[in-house]
């Protein structure tokens, strides 16, 4: 197996052990991944991502449905939203995005250029949301949670998933634990149950990028994956979650600083 496959197997593995433990940044890996070590273009690696990450949060979702982990209230509100928007974006947006985003004699922004540009500052955002240490009280008492708020997050968790291929979880997860004050492990669960519906159903919509897809690769980098989730899921009784974010945080931290190096430096 040549090395770069093999590196970029061993990140698929990470990258399910991450979304097992914690519930997020784990998909962010998935394009930088699909470019950088398979050498994909960038809209293809999105594709990919999309059904990789929806995959494994599958496998991920039924394990914590059999937990009793999901709520199955929250699902419903960003189901609904976040749906209408990843079909949008994946259909329609993505596409009406030209080749030549932006062009100067000294610069050239491309369209790949520009949605690795957009992951990146998503991967700095997501970053900081799990470096930052927060307290969750798990005894606090149900709230009243006005449904437009649950609705216009599910939005805008679908535009994100449908034009860069990352699930959302560093935007779900703090929604549901601070809006909807879900405990910890709820919101992860709910989390990885909203992920999969919604990049399922981007990539099933996405006619243009099926063309060209190597099923055997992307096979294969999802069994790799999912043996992480499971792996992931069955630690996270050991592991606190709340103790590797941070870590996984700077982790992401570097990636998503990098590849902004990378792309303003061509």
């Amino acid at each position: 197996m040549d090395l770069a496959y093999f590196f970029g197997y061993f990140f698929a593995l990470v990258m399910g052990v991450t979304l097992g433990l914690i519930g997020a940044g784990g998909s962010t890996m998935t394009v930088p991944i699909m470019v950088y070590i398979f050498g994909l273009d960038t809209v293809l690696a999105t594709t990919y991502s999309l059904f990789i990450v929806g995959f494994t949060s599958l496998i991920g979702s039924y394990k914590h449905y059999k937990l009793n982990n999901i709520s199955w209230k929250f699902v419903f509100l960003f189901g609904l939203s976040s749906i209408f928007s990843v079909v949008l974006s994946r259909t329609y947006l993505i596409h009406l995005l030209p080749d030549i985003i932006f062009s100067t004699p000294a610069f050239t922004l491309s369209k790949n250029t520009f949605l690795l540009i957009i992951f990146a500052v998503l991967m700095l955002f997501s970053s900081f949301s799990m470096i930052k240490k927060k307290t969750v009280s798990l005894e606090i008492p149900s709230p009243i949670i006005h449904p437009i708020q649950i609705i216009f997050a599910g939005f805008l968790v679908g535009l994100i998933t449908g034009i860069v291929g990352v699930g959302g979880g560093f935007l779900i997860i703090p929604v549901l634990t601070n809006w909807a004050h879900l405990p910890v492990k709820k919101a992860v669960a709910t989390s990885l149950f909203i992920i999969t519906i919604n990049s399922l159903i981007g990539f099933s919509v996405d006619h243009d990028g099926l063309k060209h897809i190597d099923w055997l690769h992307m096979s294969f980098f999802s069994i790799v994956a999912i043996l992480g989730i499971m792996l992931g899921i069955r630690w996270s009784v050991l592991i606190s979650s709340e103790k590797l974010k941070p870590l996984f945080g700077w982790f992401i931290l570097f990636m998503g600083t990098s590849i902004l190096i990378s792309e303003f430096l061509k």
